[in-house]
């Protein structure tokens, strides 16, 4: 098949896990299960931070751009994947591919920097607590979240178009359970050498600057916790950062195996399982982290509990 015709908008198969029809049955209800909860859980956050003049802080600020961020994640991949596990159908269209790798892609450059800005916000909170709204003016708070996805989106922007062009001389059998770039580049029928590295490249800048700002942030973190004498003062230091701190390592950990280790072909089921992981867990138990130790959500949420109740006395 000629070039010309290898890149026209024919669609693709995705072959996911279809070799273990017993697994996709499983991943099925898993899927499903972290969807609905990841739904519930966010979509809970967003109306709470929005509702409640309590939460009308950065932090929540930022909360509420994550919870979205995540929620139209997991909606841009979840709903077609259960489509593919449920049935015999296993496609993807070439628009439909386009779209979801546009998505993914810019949501996971926005969220690189997001979690950078967030860090920035709980630096200021602990470290400049007397200047914290001083400091975090709503304008700055938008003007940080509207980088953050502007960056994301302007990656997205570049390497889609280029990967969906690649000549695949008939290849449409993606070896994977999305549109993603590195199983799409697998597609082309040309020399990826070079731009394969250019992926690297970009790839470590939106992993490296974002989490130097993280760990700088944390390093004066740190050391203001330390010099606070009060155990319940250092106490409720921690609990700020903690929740933060620990959706930073699980996302920044996961990411780099995904997209920044060498990975041998045998170990391909084992990359589509840390993708699936990476994909559907941290959105999920997000809304878990933040809220499980958070006064001021669980107390918001069992105003809007009562106030619902009492409205439908």
């Amino acid at each position: 098949m000629g070039r010309e015709n290898s890149t026209s908008g024919e669609g693709f198969i995705l072959v996911g896990f279809s070799d273990q029809p017993g697994l996709e049955r499983i991943l099925f209800v898993f899927i499903l299960i972290f969807y609905l909860l990841t739904l519930m859980g966010n979509g809970t956050i967003i109306l709470v931070s929005c509702l409640d003049p309590h939460l009308h802080s950065p932090m929540y600020f930022f909360l509420t751009h994550l919870s979205f961020l995540d929620l139209t994640h997991v909606t841009c991949i979840s709903p077609h994947m259960l489509v593919n596990f449920g049935g015999p159908d296993k496609s993807i269209s070439f628009v439909g591919c386009v779209i979801q790798l546009l998505i993914t892609l810019g949501l996971g450059g926005t969220e690189c920097v997001l979690l950078a800005m967030m860090a920035y916000d709980r630096y200021v909170a602990i470290c400049q607590p007397l200047h914290y709204f001083t400091l975090m003016p709503p304008q700055l708070c938008w003007a940080l979240a509207s980088i953050s996805w502007f960056l994301g989106f302007s990656n997205s922007l570049v390497h889609t178009p280029i990967t969906m062009t690649l000549p695949r001389c008939g290849h449409h059998q993606i070896n994977h359970f999305y549109c993603e770039t590195p199983p799409v580049i697998e597609l082309a029928c040309v020399d990826t050498t070079n731009y394969k590295k250019e992926i690297m490249i970009l790839s470590s800048i939106f992993l490296v600057f974002p989490l130097s700002l993280v760990l700088v942030s944390y390093g004066h973190i740190a050391r203001s916790v330390l010099r606070i004498q009060t155990p319940g003062g250092r106490q409720k230091a921690l609990g700020t950062c903690g929740s933060h701190l620990m959706v930073v390592s699980i996302f920044y950990s996961t990411i780099i195996y995904v997209y920044m280790t060498p990975k041998p072909k045998p170990s391909q089921d084992v990359t589509k399982f840390v993708a699936l992981l990476y994909n559907l867990i941290p959105p999920c138990i997000n809304p878990i982290i933040y809220t499980l130790k958070n006064r001021d959500v669980k107390e918001a949420i069992r105003k809007l509990v009562m106030q619902k109740q009492k409205g439908n006395t």
